[in-house]
């Protein structure tokens, strides 16, 4: 994937219709979705140039989370402070938060899976199920499990990143992934999602499939 490769994958993402209760924030309706757009290209960029070989397959974005800043698993905090441990998301980089950012906290599970990775000194390749957010009807700013025919919907999408990056590994991250990727075909491990207290099981999960690679 070079960077015209990776522009037509946003793109293609932008042009996806969702439903009435789901928000497709990539899409060219709206100019603030131009810099997310523009922040996932540069989190794919960077993520290209370090070679991950396993990816990280969750559900869907929060409304705290990728819906604001475009990147996977990432909150307006993440942007405003200095670079991770890894070197990502620091200033000088390109990253923009949109205006409709402002007054929205920072979604938490973004920071617990950013902090279980440094410790486990680990960089995977991080994506949803499905990449657009899902809400309840008529309340934009709440989360909603997405639907089977959703998660389908999503699945070219990881798909292509796998071949894209030359993934070797994909692992499911909660429920909703491991159920899309089994009905792609793919017999997959699945760990426990890091929101709503589950850092833990989430962090132990990793840990025994990276003792199992290495």
């Amino acid at each position: 994937m070079s960077d015209p490769a990776i522009r037509a994958f946003v793109d293609r993402l932008a042009s996806v219709q969702t439903g009435p209760d789901s928000q497709n924030f990539f899409d060219f309706a709206a100019a603030g979705n131009a810099l997310r757009r523009r922040n996932l290209e540069l989190y794919l960029q960077e993520m290209l140039d370090r070679r991950p070989d396993v990816l990280l397959l969750g559900e869907a974005p929060g409304f705290r989370g990728m819906r604001i800043t475009g990147v996977p698993f990432t909150n307006r905090t993440m942007f405003e402070g200095p670079a991770n441990e890894f070197g990502l998301f620091g200033p000088g980089k390109g990253y923009v938060l949109p205006a409709d950012s402002e007054g929205i906290a920072a979604e938490p599970t973004a920071t617990v899976m950013w902090q279980v990775l440094a410790e486990l000194e680990f960089l995977p390749l991080l994506w949803s199920a499905y990449p657009w957010h899902t809400h309840v009807a008529g309340r934009p700013l709440s989360n909603r499990t997405p639907r089977a025919s959703e998660a389908a919907l999503g699945t070219p999408f990881w798909q292509a990143l796998t071949e894209a990056f030359s993934i070797e590994t994909v692992v499911a991250v909660g429920n909703v992934a491991h159920r899309s990727l089994q009905r792609s075909g793919f017999d997959v491990p699945k760990i426990r999602h890091p929101a709503h207290g589950g850092r833990s099981g989430f962090k132990r999960g990793l840990q025994e499939l990276l003792a199992h690679s290495r």
